[in-house]
Order: structure tokens, then C-alpha cells, then sequence
């Protein structure tokens, strides 16, 4: 009976040990991922100065029997900054995001918002005729209306 007493003392003193050591291993391991976590923000912060441009501008691109429409979303940029080359099978639309106010004393916490050129081009799912072309920006969104050439019919030609 005391070598059962002894053995269960033994066992106790042993799960109490396991459970100091688990504590001090989570609280080893939340201080590496808390490291980690600050390492990754500050290399963000370092490297967003040398490599951070403005994404493609999103777009939707509609199609109807007539007209081919594109919409581009250009928050904060203004319609000077926008540039629109047109070939009648392919769009390229290009803008320049300014950067409003520089402030030299804060220290930024995150930083997303990117300034520079950025361009987006597409090829067009049918012919357009060029010169009939129109462009609208509000509220941010660029509205370009492309009217389609018309398609001739096409005739199948009967092999003899």
C-alpha cells in the first residue's frame, strides 16, 4: 500500500512538473509568434517605401449587341491624371494616384494606400469603331462606351 501511495506521489509530482514546463513552452512560443508578428509589420513598413505601386485598376467589362462598356474604378485620382489610348481592338487605360499631404513626423502603423502610375490594358472581344468612343469619370468611376463595328454576315461557301 505504500509503494502504491509512493508511485502515486511520484506520478502527481511528475504531471505538476509536465504542466510548469507546458506553460513555460506556450508562453516561450506566444513570445517567438508575437516576435514574429512585430518583425513581419516593421519589414513590412521598410519595404512598402521601395516596392509599393498602385495595383492594376480593377474592371468590369460589359458586352452588348451594339456597344462594348468598361468601367474602371480610380478612387481619389482626378480626370487630369487619367490617360485612355484606344486601337479598335484593345483599351489601355493608365492614371497616376497622388499622394495628398506628406507627413514627415508621424510614424505610420500600416501604410496601404499607394501612390504612383498604374496602367491596365485589355484586348477587346470585338472590333470598335475608334473614333465614335466616349469617356465619363464620376465619383471615382471612369465609364468608357465603345460602339462595335458592325459584322457582315457570314456566308458558308459550298465545296464541289
Amino acid at each position: 500500500m505504500a509503494e502504491k501511495k509512493e508511485l502515486e506521489r511520484q506520478v502527481e509530482k511528475q504531471k505538476d512538473k509536465l504542466e510548469r514546463g507546458k506553460s513555460v513552452a506556450e508562453k516561450m512560443m506566444d513570445d517567438v509568434l508575437k516576435n514574429m508578428r512585430e518583425m513581419q509589420n516593421e519589414f513590412e513598413r521598410k519595404i512598402s517605401t521601395y516596392t509599393d505601386l498602385p495595383q492594376k485598376p480593377s474592371l468590369d467589362l460589359i458586352e452588348t449587341e451594339e456597344k462594348i462598356l468598361v468601367k474602371t474604378d480610380l478612387p481619389g485620382v482626378k480626370k487630369e491624371d487619367i490617360g485612355i489610348e484606344l486601337t479598335e481592338d484593345k483599351l489601355a487605360v493608365s492614371a497616376t494616384f497622388k499622394e495628398e499631404v506628406e507627413v514627415k513626423e508621424a510614424d505610420y502603423v500600416k501604410k496601404e494606400r499607394k501612390y504612383g502610375k498604374a496602367r491596365r490594358e485589355i484586348l477587346l472581344p470585338a472590333e470598335v469603331k475608334v473614333e465614335e468612343a466616349t469617356a465619363k469619370f464620376d465619383n471615382g468611376v471612369l465609364t468608357i462606351e465603345l460602339p462595335k463595328v458592325e459584322v457582315k454576315p457570314k456566308f458558308n461557301v459550298e465545296i464541289e
